[in-house]
């Protein structure tokens, strides 16, 4: 994990899910997935916005040719857990890539952090939307 991800993951924590800097009015949480090949662990930080009582992230990785690797680690294995504000549970992905609701997704993104526009300017591919649902 990058040292800028591990300083954000700590002060989320310490500040009961509010953070400052880049992410600062952000609505924050951090995902823990399964490493597709390793099997451990993955920890990340990742804005989100909300689809009812959903989460919605975005495979972005700030506009790069590539997905992250959380991506993946869901494609892989769509169960995983959250942390948002206090609260850590489980939740189960969906990979959005289809038409129209990717963009209605995404967009519900844009709206929140207008950086999201620019993520899809910068990259060629569509920028995959992924819900996550808390596992009851």
């Amino acid at each position: 994990m990058s040292d800028f991800n591990t300083q954000v993951i700590a002060e989320f924590r310490a500040n009961k899910g509010v953070v400052g800097g880049y992410f600062e009015g952000a609505n924050l949480l951090i995902l823990h997935t399964t490493g597709a090949k390793s099997g451990k662990e993955r920890v990340n930080p990742l804005v989100y916005a909300k689809d009812g009582d959903r989460y919605v992230v975005a495979a972005s990785k700030g506009g790069a040719p590539s997905n992250p690797d959380w991506y993946h680690n869901l494609a892989a294995n769509p169960n995983a857990t959250i942390e948002v504000g206090t609260e850590q549970f489980p939740v189960r992905a969906t990979l959005v890539t289809e038409e129209p609701q990717r963009s209605e997704l995404y967009g519900k993104l844009v709206a929140h952090r207008h950086g999201f526009a620019e993520y899809e300017e910068k990259t060629t591919r569509k920028i995959p939307a992924v819900l996550l649902e808390r596992i009851k």
